[in-house]
């Protein structure tokens, strides 16, 4: 007799409800809506902002369908498209009356509407890629030469302090160009340096020269220096890129590399091209400046900074009281240095602060500079989207070593929490420029996805109709498990959030050719042990049996080749792969144990079994 045990029943059953209800979710769609984020480190989403962007919609007579808040942005949900932009223009005014200086980011983006007894068990939709669902395209190449310049700017600073630690004098170190360039009066010092950055900056390929008097040592990096530096600009451009538009709430953004110098950035669901330039330029670095005390308390010159006429050498702040402020341009230390930034409490009068970890050469120059200038103020500069913000400007009162600085001064606690996460987040290591960017309609995407399901439904009819009308019953069995294994892979994908674009749709096709194969196998292993002459109990039996083996080898030696394609492939490449992958596993389950499920619930409890509703069975020598 054929039948499973009940937990074996049970089990497929389970398997079956729990695959329809996280598949569910992507039958509901997706609904317009509007995502306000902040764009300044000051400026926190919270209940507040939710109340007032509620009251904007109220006092325009917009409906929604629902508000949405989480720490990074506030999503309200719409009924149609123009209802969204109508909100979008709405929102936008009210919460930045100044476009110049934009305090939120408002931008179109698009939300699930599935019913909150599904989301609250975490049944969401998969994600959809750029073909599929819009959005945007960015093409970023990488500024090498800046990368070399400002990594040569920070080694002159490190040649300053291990010189001055090694008590060797110097006419000047200054960058031209690619080079720097160490000036000397003697030859004897210069041949002492040269040792020393043989030694301590391996980096380095430097070169002895002299005109005349001028005793010179000309530093330049070395290639393999300059390859390495490179791969490590890429990396940290990508990582900084992923921290920001993570941060941000943008599901599923694709950032990778390309060729050697190239990024892209895929964002889906992100309509407003502008907006998706904005979320990119969101990196922040820091910066450590001497404040300019003299001219700060002249009043005559500060007003005349405030108007745009700064002294020569200095620029215009202003700190978050209000109180403007003259900073000296020279930057005294850059958040290159920082190694770790995290919020706390000041030990002295336990106000919110952030504490800042510097690097070995960091804390050198730190200790230098504050040594050297006791009693005379030091900014300390949060530089986002190409604008300062003086953070603090606090007075040095004795030398400062170790490595660890404080960050202090009118900040709550949130406040500190988030510079101390964009502070984190990093800066970009080579300056980027945006050489290609490419908006994908939500139109298109539509077409998309119309034309991949219709080419899956019809390929599915086709295999459904061939099936029944050779295998007969044993046909429609194969039907309900082909029918079992794409409702597996479809919440497989949703539960992973995995994002599915147009390969993907290919892989889904490719992937019910495939699942029918074990089938096939099964019916014409039945339909042998038939022909043999055995019982048609013992040849579903053995039908299942014997056709395990070579299901089992062939799915194998396939899965092989997905996971090749998984390792070495990216983009579209990537995607293929994952689906196949995904969609090998669930065929073995539903073309065997599903299949024979159902085979067992139809004839397991038949004790006069005569005959099977399998087609036609031809056996040799029959005419």
């Amino acid at each position: 007799m054929n039948r499973y045990p009940l937990w074996k029943n049970i089990l497929v059953a389970i398997t079956l409800v729990l695959g329809l209800l996280y598949t569910l979710p992507n039958f509901f769609g997706e609904s317009p809506a509007v995502q306000v984020s902040s764009v300044k480190t000051a400026i926190k989403v919270d209940a507040k902002l939710l109340s007032r962007v509620e009251d904007v919609l109220k006092n325009e007579g917009i409906q929604n369908q629902g508000l949405f808040a989480d720490h990074n942005s506030i999503r309200v949900r719409f009924d149609s498209t123009d209802t969204q932009l109508k909100a979008k223009d709405a929102i936008e005014k009210a919460l930045n009356p100044v476009a110049s200086d934009a305090t939120y980011s408002v931008a179109l983006n698009l939300l699930s509407s599935s019913p909150s007894w599904l989301t609250s068990i975490h049944a969401m939709p998969m994600y959809l890629g750029l073909d599929l669902r819009g959005g945007v395209h960015f093409l970023l190449q990488v500024d090498m030469k800046g990368a070399v310049t400002k990594r040569l700017d920070s080694v002159g600073a490190d040649i300053r302090t291990l010189l001055r630690d090694k008590n060797l004098r110097h006419g000047g170190i200054a960058r031209e160009g690619n080079t720097l360039i160490i000036r000397f009066r003697d030859a004897d010092t210069r041949t002492k340096v040269r040792n020393v950055l043989t030694d301590n900056q391996p980096d380095l390929a430097v070169v002895e020269q002299q005109e005349g008097g001028d005793f010179k040592l000309v530093a330049t990096m070395k290639p393999e220096a300059q390859q390495r530096l490179q791969s490590d600009s890429i990396k940290q451009n990508i990582s900084t890129l992923h921290n920001r538009i993570n941060e941000l709430g943008v599901a599923e953004p694709i950032i990778q590399q390309q060729g050697a110098d190239r990024i892209v950035v895929q964002l889906p669901g992100v309509q407003d091209t502008a907006k998706a330039k904005d979320i990119l330029g969101r990196t922040a670095t820091l910066e450590i400046r001497m404040v300019d005390d003299e001219n700060s308390q002249n009043p005559t010159v500060m007003e005349q900074a405030a108007r745009g006429l700064p002294p020569p050498g200095t620029e215009y702040y202003t700190e978050r009281g209000g109180y403007g402020l003259l900073v000296k341009k020279q930057v005294v230390l850059t958040g290159e240095r920082l190694t770790d930034a995290q919020p706390g409490f000041d030990g002295q009068n336990h106000e919110p602060a952030v504490h800042l970890t510097l690097d070995s050469a960091g804390a050198r120059i730190f200790k230098d500079i504050t040594r050297d200038n006791v009693g005379k103020r030091m900014a300390i500069l949060l530089i986002e989207k190409g604008k300062g913000e003086v953070v603090t400007a606090p007075r040095i009162n004795s030398e400062i070593g170790g490595g660890r600085v404080q960050i202090s001064g009118r900040m709550t606690t949130e406040e500190a929490t988030d510079v101390a996460l964009l502070l984190r987040a990093g800066s970009l290591a080579a300056p980027m420029e945006i050489i290609e960017e490419r908006t994908v309609g939500p139109t298109l995407g539509a077409e998309n996805i119309s034309k991949g399901f219709h080419s899956t439904l019809w390929g599915f009819i086709a295999i459904a109709v061939f099936m029944m009308s050779y295998y007969l019953l044993f046909g429609l069995v194969s039907v309900i498990a082909l029918s079992a294994n794409l409702l597996f892979l479809v919440a497989l994908l949703s539960l992973l959030q995995a994002t599915l674009t147009l390969p993907g749709i290919a892989a889904i096709a490719l992937t019910l050719g495939m699942a029918i194969d074990a089938n096939v196998l099964i019916n014409e292993r039945v339909r042998e042990e038939l022909r043999a002459g055995n019982s048609p109990q013992a040849a579903i039996t053995a039908g299942y049996g014997h056709a395990w083996a070579t299901i089992l080898d062939s799915n194998v030696t396939t899965m092989i080749a997905g996971v090749a394609l998984l390792i070495f492939g990216s983009g579209p490449v990537r995607g293929f792969a994952v689906v196949h992958c995904l969609g090998i596993l669930t065929s073995i389950f539903s073309s065997v144990v599903v299949s024979r499920a159902a085979i067992n619930l139809i004839y397991g409890r038949r004790k006069k079994l005569t005959s099977l509703s399998i087609g036609q069975i031809w056996q040799s020598g029959t005419k």
